[in-house]
């Protein structure tokens, strides 16, 4: 599995997390996509959690609209850093997303980007910086 995986609560936000693609291919980062939700499967979700680490992931970036639980859900059964992107949708356009996953409760760190075209182009540019010190951590570890 690549070192940064998108996660995404359906195949609709998908077209919301392009900038965060862009910034990956032009930095010839390797990122996988997953589409899983923590509301209809939450098993499935709480799993890829608990298990990202032991496959090799070193970020999980996760977007999120609505109730936009799955970035802290994600969060929550996981070491691994999560930047979570609020998805601009519903009434509130997206305010409610960005609230929801920036007010997460102590022990669940979660960072979290802003709305609009800027947030998926930030939340890779986060991941990156995450594996650029890595490994450099990794570099002075095997000196």
């Amino acid at each position: 599995m690549a070192e940064i995986v998108i996660v995404v609560g359906s195949e609709s936000d998908l077209s919301y997390i392009a900038g965060a693609e862009e910034v990956l291919k032009e930095n010839r980062t390797p990122y996988e996509i997953k589409v899983i939700s923590a509301h209809r499967k939450p098993d499935e979700t709480a799993e890829f959690s608990r298990k990202a680490a032991g496959m090799g992931v070193k970020v999980i970036i996760a977007a999120a609209g609505l109730s936009a639980a799955l970035p802290g859900f994600i969060a929550s059964h996981t070491t691994l850093p999560v930047i979570g992107i609020p998805v601009v949708t519903g009434p509130l356009n997206g305010v409610d997303a960005l609230l929801s996953i920036l007010q997460m409760p102590s022990g669940v760190p979660l960072a979290t980007v802003g709305l609009g075209k800027q947030g998926p182009k930030n939340a890779a540019l986060l991941a990156l910086r995450i594996l650029n010190l890595l490994e450099g951590k990794k570099r002075r570890q095997n000196k």
